[in-house]
């Protein structure tokens, strides 16, 4: 062999050499099954709660109206001011009615004059008549005018109270203690009974109303639920938190007072009414509140954190679960409410199961993982504090 057939023969083995030399290349080792953040479920007592939204009523509500016609003469009270039960409010012009009275007191004097006279002429032909010397008619004649004469001062005295009573209607009084808003008549406004403006409107404001609107399901699956013993209550009192409309909460609590007795058929709902002190005056009558009542406790609840929880393209709620064996199980489960930063679930969970919580990218079901407790934040912590919600 020419050493110009070797030189061009030599590049060629020396490579397959050393690969026959070292052998084949080792495959790769398989990925350690990757790690998710899981929480070991267990059952809990929680305080349920329920948010609905309200409207402020006063205590007591009287709107002002005139009984009588007449003139407003003058205003007796300061708009805005409290007023007291029975306070002066409004005088209108009394002069018809002072002179209505005296006519009725006059034609009183008169029926009274006319007593005595018919009642002595009546016992006269009652006389005559018993020998004969009068008729009998004429007798009886006698003591139909007397009686009548008796009835004419009944109806004389009905008509002086009813003078005194339209007397006393041109003396406009507070029918009730509070606040009284602005006044919508003034002095020479001329008034009728029965007109539809009110002259103005007081309002008993120290103990304020709450109606809050609650719907036909929600109360039904709540009875279903303590009848079932699913829910408990400490007593039949049910306390009241209040949101204000800036977002603070109403210093203090409020008691729930009564459930309506029907539905409303336009809204599904019902309305609740609770009360609630108000010495400073801070709830207004109107005002757009939140109210927050407690439905009950629940024994065995198992609440998971919001992130374990997702959502699947027909809107069921959907878990991821690590088994025995580390495998990825896929749970549908019912999600009822919030409480806090985490979820009620009462059904497709039992405690003693670890939900996957973190690194859910990773698993798919039927995958293998590697599970690792997961440690919320500390914000996650604190919100989870109380167990309540709505």
């Amino acid at each position: 062999m020419s050493s110009t057939r070797i030189g061009t023969v030599l590049p060629i083995l020396l490579p397959l050499l050393w690969l026959a030399g070292c052998g084949a290349p080792e495959p790769p080792e398989p990925a350690p099954p990757p790690e998710v953040g899981v929480v070991t479920l267990h059952s809990e007592v929680a305080t349920l709660n329920s948010e609905l939204p309200g409207r402020v009523v006063a205590a007591e509500t009287s709107e002002v109206r005139p009984q009588v016609n007449g003139v407003v003469r003058q205003r007796l009270f300061e708009e805005g001011s409290t007023v007291q039960a029975g306070q002066l409010l409004y005088e209108i012009e009394d002069a018809p009615y002072q002179a209505t009275l005296r006519s009725a007191r006059a034609a009183l004097g008169r029926a009274e004059a006319s007593i005595n006279a018919t009642r002595l002429e009546a016992k006269r032909y009652q006389e005559l008549a018993s020998i004969s010397a009068a008729s009998r008619q004429d007798a009886d004649n006698a003591q139909a005018a007397a009686d009548q004469a008796r009835a004419e001062v009944d109806v004389q005295r009905a008509a002086v109270h009813a003078a005194e009573v339209n007397l006393g209607f041109t003396h406009i009084q507070a029918p009730i203690s509070g606040r009284i808003g602005r006044s919508l008549v003034t002095p020479g406004a001329l008034v009728q009974d029965g007109q539809a403006q009110p002259l103005a409107t007081i309002q008993r404001t120290d103990v304020v109303h709450v109606d809050v609107m609650q719907s036909a399901s929600q109360v039904l699956t709540l009875r279903e639920a303590i009848q079932a013993g699913d829910l408990t209550r400490d007593s039949d009192s049910v306390p009241v938190e209040l949101l204000l409309p800036n977002g603070t909460v109403y210093p203090i609590e409020g008691q729930l007072q009564f459930s309506e007795i029907a539905v409303n058929p336009s809204t599904g709902a019902v309305t609740l009414r609770a009360s609630f002190a108000n010495p400073d005056g801070m709830l207004l009558p109107g005002m757009y509140v939140r109210a927050r009542l407690s439905d009950g406790v629940r024994q065995q609840a198992i609440l998971v954190p919001q992130q374990g929880i997702t959502r699947d393209v027909r809107g069921r709620a959907v878990a991821l679960i690590v088994d025995a064996q580390g495998e990825v199980e896929q749970r549908i489960v019912t999600a009822e409410r919030t409480i806090g930063n985490r979820w009620m679930v009462t059904d497709g969970l039992r405690p003693g199961e670890q939900l996957i919580v973190e690194g859910r990218h990773h698993a798919s079901p039927g995958a293998t993982v590697t599970p690792t407790p997961w440690i919320p934040p500390a914000s996650a912590l604190a919100e989870s504090a109380p167990n309540s919600g709505g």
